[in-house]
Parts: C-alpha cells; sequence; structure tokens
C-alpha cells in the first residue's frame, strides 16, 4: 500500500504515491537552504565595513538576526515548493522558481556590488512573484500558499529596508 510497481525495460521501478511525498519537501528545504546560504556567504553579507558605513532606516535589526529568520523561511519554503511539485501546481512552481532566482541575485547585488538601487528593482520583482506564487498556489494547496506568506511579510519588512538604504545612502 503506497507503493505501486511499474515495469520498465525489464527492470522494477516504485511510484511513490504517498508515503514519500514528504521527501519532495525536504529536498526543497535542503536546496533553497544551500543555495540561499551560498548567496549569502558569497558576498560578505552585513558584516562589511560597506555595510556598517551606511546610514541604517529605522527598525534595523542586529545582523545575527538574519541567519535565524532565513533558515526558518528556506525550510517553509522549500516545505511548500515541494508540495506544489508533489500536486502538479507546476505553474506556481515555476513562479516560485522565478522568484527565488531574484531572491538568489538580491543578495551579492546588495551586499557585493553595493548596488542599492539595482537590489531595489530586484526586490520588488521578487516581492511580485512571491504574491503571484502564493495567489497561483492558494487554489490547489492552501497549505503551500501558507508557508509562504512570512515570506511574504518578511520580504515586505526587507523592501521597506532596502528602500530606506537607498533613500539614506543616494
Amino acid at each position: 500500500m503506497g507503493e505501486e510497481r511499474i515495469s520498465t525495460g525489464g527492470t522494477m521501478m516504485n511510484k511513490i504515491n504517498g508515503n514519500g511525498k514528504w521527501i519532495w519537501s525536504l529536498v526543497g528545504a535542503l536546496v533553497c537552504f544551500g543555495l540561499g546560504t551560498a548567496s549569502g556567504l558569497s558576498s560578505g553579507g552585513g558584516d562589511s565595513a560597506w555595510y556598517r558605513g551606511l546610514d541604517k532606516p529605522p527598525g534595523t535589526p542586529p545582523g545575527w538576526v538574519f541567519g535565524p529568520v532565513w533558515t526558518v523561511l528556506y525550510g517553509l519554503m522549500g516545505v511548500a515548493v515541494g508540495r506544489l511539485i508533489v500536486g502538479k501546481n507546476f505553474r506556481a512552481a515555476v513562479v516560485f522558481g522565478i522568484q527565488f532566482g531574484l531572491n538568489l541575485l538580491w543578495t551579492p547585488l546588495f551586499f557585493g556590488m553595493h548596488e542599492i538601487g539595482a537590489a531595489m528593482v530586484v526586490i520588488l520583482a521578487m516581492w511580485l512573484g512571491i504574491a503571484a506564487t502564493i495567489l497561483l498556489a492558494w487554489r490547489m494547496d492552501r497549505v503551500a500558499a501558507g508557508l509562504l506568506v512570512p515570506y511574504l511579510i518578511w520580504t515586505s519588512y526587507a523592501t521597506y529596508l532596502n528602500g530606506g538604504f537607498y533613500w539614506l545612502n543616494r
């Protein structure tokens, strides 16, 4: 029960119907966490002399907050995209992939290249992609959509911060 055996060219292959669907969410979480960590490490993040020298908008959190927050968010994002794949909601999964690519671009753009204005354009597009993913997921998987809401909230806050950095450091 939970497995269906399919014969393909003389070999047996297991098709997981129910019990192994969680694997996609685990893989999604590991991929999101791994790529997100690589993006963050590639550019020095908030510990650089450049970042410390910026005028900061009100409400800028201490640097240590970002690691734990993104760890949780990447986990939620991975579970959500895993559910989208298992549920065959490929349109939402593709939009997720596009916005996640923007997510990975934002950190090196802001922290590595010091392109605060360009990073603002990217984070606005990313925000729209997250919102679109939630809307596309909502019809087929409200759990997946709900798992992305904290990410949208955090990205809204990050958009405010990015805009504040841009405004204060023009």
